[in-house]
């Protein structure tokens, strides 16, 4: 059975990175007998220079836009109830603040030496949209640690340090080389990328088109 590589490159404050992902597992699902799938994360920040005050989301998101709250609050409940069909918890995604995601990033990519990555991924979309908690927040960040079955005092001495701050960066870097400029993005087979959270028919399409070497999935 061919395998395809995909480096799934998202920010955990990004809603549709969590949308994006919960896609991508029904194509796999549905191309289980076709074809076999390995995942790995890559970091992306929204807001690199967020300081450590966060604001409310629906003001934040408004500013950031040029948007009314209103209208911000409208693509949110859609966002909302995609997720919900998908069996993602958002229950509190209009009651986040902002945060800085630079340490989340760098315990994603501690984890993938445990080969945890995609469970403590799932954890903080989880703790960010379903509970409304700051994932900045080093406690939180063990929780999350601890809801993948990781060892969270690791994770603590992890945070305590600089461990992984510069392969998070050249992981930016990167992909922001690469072309990068929004998420989620798919780089399939480290040659074609697939941008925004595409419905899994979508994406099916163009995996099966890739295996088959008959495609440019960009």
């Amino acid at each position: 059975m061919k395998t395809l590589q995909i480096d799934l490159v998202s920010d955990i404050a990004c809603p549709w990175c969590a949308i994006g992902y919960a896609r991508l597992e029904q194509a796999m699902e549905k191309l289980s007998d076709e074809l076999a799938f390995t995942v790995r994360w890559h970091a992306f920040e929204l807001n690199p220079d967020h300081g450590e005050e966060g604001e409310h989301i629906l003001p934040a998101l408004a500013k950031k836009y040029g948007r009314s709250e209103a209208e911000m609050r409208a693509t949110q409940d859609n966002m909302i109830r995609i997720a919900t069909e998908l069996g993602l918890n958002f229950e509190k995604m209009q009651e986040r603040y902002t945060c800085n995601t630079f340490d989340a990033h760098r315990l994603v990519k501690w984890a993938e030496g445990h080969g945890r990555q995609t469970d403590l991924k799932k954890a903080l979309f989880d703790a960010y949209f379903g509970k409304a908690e700051n994932v900045s927040d080093p406690e939180v960040l063990a929780r999350c640690v601890e809801a993948a079955g990781l060892d969270a005092s690791e994770a603590r001495d992890v945070l305590a340090s600089d461990q992984y701050a510069q392969t998070v960066r050249d992981d930016e870097a990167t992909y922001q080389q690469a072309g990068v400029t929004a998420v989620p993005a798919f780089v399939v087979n480290n040659q074609y990328l697939i941008s925004g959270a595409q419905e899994p028919e979508a994406l099916i399409e163009a995996f099966r088109e890739i295996a088959g070497g008959s495609g440019d999935a960009s």
